[in-house]
């Protein structure tokens, strides 16, 4: 071999070995095309939606799967998809809960039709308002009941109506959409004050997580070994939430940076919480008081990160490392072999000890939880 050609061999070696070497130490483990997530996708929604014709109500865990099957729909077009949730809005009359009697409409927790202006029942809004806007904003009846009962909600002197996480990703993306829709500046100036009420009763400056509400503060409340105790899912809904809502406000809007420096507070956090498997135990920061996978909390977390990388908001190298881990999580032990979402929390509010979680343990909002951490994905793959 002569000298040139023992140069080239030697410098393509020493190329190889530098690309394995910065491989390695990315942990660069994301090999799927768009096409291979887009099978994800179908796998998993095309399994939820044909195993549930019954399609259910316009309560909070159906709605939360729709607002990812909405998301879903925008990246592949599938009509199946969009039917599915048109059915599902007609059948609940483009309308949460179903009082027309202001004078008796409520906030607390209830599931009837009385308590209207309960943040469970408008996160339904989210996808009345996206199927309105995926189908030429022709008919009004759509977001009609969505804007009177958030317009009626502003004129209230009331700031306290978010009192417990959830209910942040409920309905601060409504808000914000319906902002979109009308220009209307008072949606953005009550989602702030509504906001500033929530954080000023769940969000712990120290930790930079958000305790479930505040029958979980610290420490009046306790983890099974003393901790702060975080609830995955709770911390994933507001975590999603601020992802929801930044990406729909202007770039001058008055608390967007805000609300981003809450977002990146947040992703630093998790990530220091997030397990070796890639995902995180249903009480955060502490591990063993309910140990072992959970979906809906890291399927939030993977869609907040995804998102904040694909926009320039969260740093690459210093978060994809965390989503390779996530996602390999979801898509190589959360998913199952016929397209369930396992490893999901049943409903409630807490990480409870002994509770059994396992790959047969799924739900609606968990499957949509997947859904939008799988469409970034889509958008972050070459």
């Amino acid at each position: 071999m002569n000298f040139k050609k023992t140069l080239l061999v030697l410098m393509t070696a020493i190329a190889v070995v530098s690309c394995k070497s910065t491989a390695v130490k990315q942990g660069v483990i994301i090999k799927q095309s768009k096409k291979e997530v887009i099978a994800i996708i179908d796998k998993v929604n095309s399994h939820w939606q044909d195993s549930h014709p019954e399609l259910g109500n316009a309560f909070w865990n159906v709605a939360a799967y729709h607002t990812g099957n909405m998301e879903a729909y925008r990246l592949t077009k599938n009509k199946k998809y969009l039917d599915y949730s048109m059915a599902w809005a007609e059948k609940n009359q483009w309308m949460g809960a179903k009082s027309t009697n202001k004078s008796e409409w409520k906030y607390n927790y209830g599931e009837t039709d009385k308590h209207v202006l309960f943040g469970d029942w408008q996160i339904c809004f989210q996808t009345y308002i996206d199927l309105y806007n995926f189908t030429g904003k022709k008919d009004t009846h759509k977001i009609a009941r969505a804007r009177e009962v958030m317009e009626y909600q502003m004129s209230t002197s009331a700031n306290d109506y978010w009192w417990w996480v959830d209910g942040l990703y409920m309905v601060m993306p409504v808000m914000t959409k319906l902002y979109k829709l009308t220009g209307n500046e008072m949606y953005l100036e009550k989602l702030h004050s509504y906001l500033a009420h929530a954080n000023g009763i769940m969000y712990d400056d120290e930790a930079k997580l958000y305790f479930r509400d505040a029958k979980y503060v610290y420490p009046k409340h306790k983890s099974a070994n003393g901790k702060k105790d975080f609830w995955a899912r709770g911390d994933g809904w507001i975590f999603a939430g601020y992802a929801k809502i930044i990406q729909d406000l202007p770039k001058k809007a008055k608390h967007r940076q805000e609300y981003i420096n809450r977002f990146k507070d947040m992703a630093k956090s998790l990530a220091a919480a997030q397990q070796k498997e890639g995902y995180w135990t249903r009480s955060i920061l502490d591990t063993e008081h309910a140990p072992g996978p959970e979906t809906s909390g890291t399927a939030f977390f993977t869609y907040g990160y995804l998102w904040g990388i694909n926009n320039g908001i969260l740093d690459k190298a210093t978060y994809l490392p965390v989503v390779e881990k996530s996602w390999n999580y979801l898509t190589h032990f959360a998913l199952q072999e016929d397209g369930t979402v396992g490893y999901v929390q049943p409903i409630g509010e807490k990480a409870i000890p002994g509770q059994v979680v396992d790959k047969n343990s799924t739900a609606d909002f968990g499957v949509g939880a997947f859904l939008l951490a799988a469409s970034e994905m889509f958008r972050f793959v070459k």
